[in-house]
């Protein structure tokens, strides 16, 4: 039992019982085994109704006969019960001895070996016209922790992400920087501004100018014309939706970015000039969000870089009669046999669309890094557009189609539309960031242990307190639902939360701490006496390899964060209920010990995954 695979030690055990006992032919896939439930004494509980089509028993008889079987040939069985159809295993002391050795000789408990497979992550995806904001934060923490737990399955992980840096919401940051900039900079500006929220600051600049010429426009003859020959009920309809057309046929502001961008696409020098100035300023800015967030990445593709390389794929997809051209020359796929619309892939005028851009960027990912299995974390919002690429990758017969996934999560929301940004009405996430350690240090700064702390140290326990409580907060949640995510619920330290998680492991490292004995954990061979909380601790801490595995299979980070919540809830109760330093023997104290240094172990291994790190002191 040196692995210590318990599940399939006793369905292995269980089939060849049912042979050896009644000559029956039970496939292990039959053999049915999970925990006891809390009222029933035993620690696995076997159901035996499904085997009872292959025995000529009831299924109490056969529960009993089985019982019987396993106890004379598993020594860690010592006793069991039927109720019903249920086979209820109790094992023995021993055994807990047994697996709390085995995992504290495991370096590495729960990764698997290396296995040979390669992934590619994209994530975040950031525009160069404003800093990240809270959707962001969410779709940094979900790519991070899967990055992780792919790692932990034996995974290479390679980490990427699209930086949208071209196009028309580019050249509206520039525009109004030029109009309205007088040369200020994101280090003359007063006070300094991150380079994010310096461009993004111009960019708010031009939408507000934009807004206000519009709200002029709306008065003028040829605007009550158009309203006029309109279908519109009223003028507050037709101008609601007219703000794009506006934009793009009448528009002062509009038709200068709209050359701006022209300007860019024919290379003029000056337009590019300054395009890799505020290109740059905003990069620096979000490469010091991500420093914060822990995200990091191997290789940054650029759509400026891109945006053309999926021509060649659709030219060669108009020889296999994958795409097809209009009488105006735009090119278009027909996806309509699959549930799906046609779709565009070439404007009529040669230029490419995004999903001209992301065929491309997917064939060269898989040029640079040979793998054939790419996730794609991306809001909801972008389903379909990820179900026709998909498809159009399907019909080109690229060979990484069939490893493609689409991560899709739910939007996120604050309470009562809290903490607006600097920059305008999304919350962007250096504010989010800064809110929540603050709200940090006041659930923290009245603590005793903490003030005898140096100042820089304190500041470096907020950093890790708060960032781990939106962290925790936001992972938490299955990525497929929509959130709301509660600032100060998020750092409460009774709840659900990272803070709470933080405090068992901070809870433990204080027991080491404190205790002076001089015995090797785990080395006991006189204590036998294994309470039911520790049995309840050890069960739990034999489930994260399979809980790792799992939350990695399903692309569900909230699987274990939700782990790690009960195994930090199960610590506080134990804690609570069961004498530790106090044990009443010598070696009951160094089994609690070690048990208790095996839950920090893995508390912080598994918190590690979600991003989170953990604190000695809180």
């Amino acid at each position: 039992m040196a692995d210590f695979t318990l599940h399939d030690i006793l369905r292995t055990t269980v089939v060849k019982g049912l042979d050896e006992l009644y000559q029956a032919k039970v496939g292990i896939e039959y053999i049915q085994i999970g925990p006891t439930r809390k009222e029933f004494e035993g620690e696995q509980t076997l159901l035996v109704f499904p085997l009872v089509r292959y025995v000529k028993k009831n299924p109490e008889q056969l529960a009993n006969e089985l019982g019987a079987y396993l106890k004379s040939n598993l020594d860690f069985v010592e006793d069991f019960n039927a109720v019903k159809g249920f086979l209820n295993l109790v094992f023995s002391d021993n055994y807990w001895h047994a697996m709390l050795a085995w995992m504290n000789r495991e370096p590495h408990f729960g990764f698997k070996s290396p296995s040979g497979k390669k992934v590619l992550i994209e994530y975040s995806s950031p525009n160069t016209n404003k800093p990240l904001h809270l959707g962001h934060i969410r779709n940094i923490l979900l790519g991070s922790a899967m990055v992780r737990l792919l790692q932990s399955q034996g995974h290479e992980v390679i980490r990427t992400q699209i930086i949208n840096d071209r196009g028309i919401a580019i050249c509206k940051s520039m525009l109004a920087w030029q109009k309205w900039g007088d040369g200020e900079t994101p280090f003359t500006a007063n006070p300094p501004m991150k380079g994010d929220h310096f461009v993004g600051k111009y960019y708010v600049l031009f939408d507000q100018a934009f807004k206000e010429e519009y709200k002029q426009w709306q008065s003028s003859e040829q605007a009550q014309a158009l309203y006029k020959q309109s279908d519109a009920k009223d003028s507050d309809s037709f101008f609601g939706t007219y703000k794009n057309t506006y934009f793009n046929n009448y528009s002062p502001l509009g038709r200068e970015a709209t050359e701006m961008l022209q300007n860019w696409e024919k290379g003029d020098l000056k337009v590019r000039a300054l395009w890799q100035t505020m290109n740059g300023w905003v990069l620096e800015g979000i490469e010091k969000t991500y420093q914060r967030l822990g995200a990091s990445f191997e290789k940054n593709y650029y759509e400026s870089e891109v945006y053309s390389i999926g021509k060649t794929m659709v030219r060669q997809g108009i020889e296999q009669g994958v795409f097809y051209t209009e009488k105006d020359g735009s090119v278009w796929a027909n996806l309509e046999d699959v549930g799906m619309d046609k779709k565009i892939v070439l404007r009529s005028d040669g230029t490419s669309v995004y999903i001209t851009q992301d065929l491309g960027t997917a064939h060269l990912r898989y040029e640079d890094f040979d793998t054939q299995r790419f996730v794609y974390v991306v809001a909801d919002e972008q389903e379909y557009h990820f179900k026709v690429l998909f498809e159009l990758l399907k019909r080109l017969k690229a060979p990484y189609a069939a490893g493609l996934h689409h991560l899709s999560y739910g939007m996120v929301e604050l309470p009562d539309g809290k903490m607006k940004s600097r920059e305008g009405t999304v919350v962007d996430a250096d504010d989010l960031m800064n809110a929540v350690v603050s709200l940090a240090e006041n659930e923290s700064k009245d603590r005793g242990e903490l003030q005898l702390l140096p100042e820089q140290e304190r500041k470096a326990l907020y950093e890790m307190i708060g960032l781990g409580a939106l962290k925790y907060y936001i992972l938490k949640v299955n990525a497929k639902k929509k959130m709301v995510f509660n600032p100060e619920e998020s750092v409460d330290l009774q709840g659900q939360t990272g803070p709470y998680i933080q405090n068992a492991f901070v809870r433990i490292k204080s027991l080491e701490r404190k205790d002076s004995a001089t015995s090797q954990p785990g080395n006991s061979k006189e204590y036998h006496s294994i309470k039911k909380e520790e049995k309840h601790l050890l069960t739990l801490l034999h489930d994260y390899p399979s809980i790792l595995e799992e939350s990695a299979v399903e692309y569900n980070p909230s699987g274990l964060a939700v782990y790690l919540y009960q195994l930090a809830k199960s610590f506080h109760r134990f804690y609570h209920e069961v004498r530790i330093l106090s044990a009443e023997t010598e070696e009951a104290k160094s089994f609690r010990l070690s048990l208790a240094n095996r839950v920090a172990s893995v508390l912080q291994s598994g918190m590690n995954i979600l991003g989170v790190q953990m604190p000695d002191r809180m």
